[in-house]
């Protein structure tokens, strides 16, 4: 609710979650106290993704995938409005550590080649996340497997058609 709505009341924000405003009331303080909780559980819920993942240990594709089906459930658990949660110096600098992790992950998978090298710098990094961001808005009826099934595809492979790369240059 708070990411299609960043100045939802704290009444709306319970009658949303179907309790009432006084038990929001109980344990936040504020709606800034709220929001802070909120965006404290998807940061946690991230590094959460980023260890089941496993990047180090696991075949980097297994990695990828399993990495980005964990991170498509934390963005249809805790939608929220990034520029609001990026605000905050703290959870931007542990936001920065997770983006460095997945960046050095994305290098191992150029080093295995998995990925192309020669993209600009910090290319696919910047891309896996619009791409677990569209599929979440625009595929709501998908499962987060299927759901990540089209991202590792697309970030694989693009939308061209196979074969056609070459004839396009």
């Amino acid at each position: 609710m708070l990411a299609a709505d960043p100045g939802a009341s704290i009444a709306s924000i319970a009658a949303e979650a179907g309790v009432d405003r006084r038990t929001v009331y109980r344990r936040f303080a504020s709606r800034e106290e709220l929001e802070a909780a909120i965006f404290e559980a998807r940061l946690e819920a991230i590094g959460k993704a980023i260890e089941d993942a496993r990047f180090q240990e696991a075949p980097v594709a297994v990695a990828l995938h399993r990495y980005v089906e964990n991170v498509i459930a934390v963005n249809r658990t805790w939608p929220v409005d990034f520029s609001r949660m990026f605000a905050d110096e703290e959870i931007l600098r542990r936001r920065n550590l997770y983006y460095a992790e997945v960046g050095a992950f994305l290098q191992r998978a150029v080093d295995e080649g998995l990925l192309r090298p020669g993209l600009p710098a910090d290319w696919a990094n910047q891309l896996l996340p619009e791409l677990m961001q569209l599929v979440v808005r625009h595929m709501p009826e998908a499962s987060n497997g299927q759901m990540a099934d089209v991202v590792v595809d697309t970030f694989l492979h693009g939308v061209g058609a196979p074969g056609q790369a070459a004839a396009a240059r």
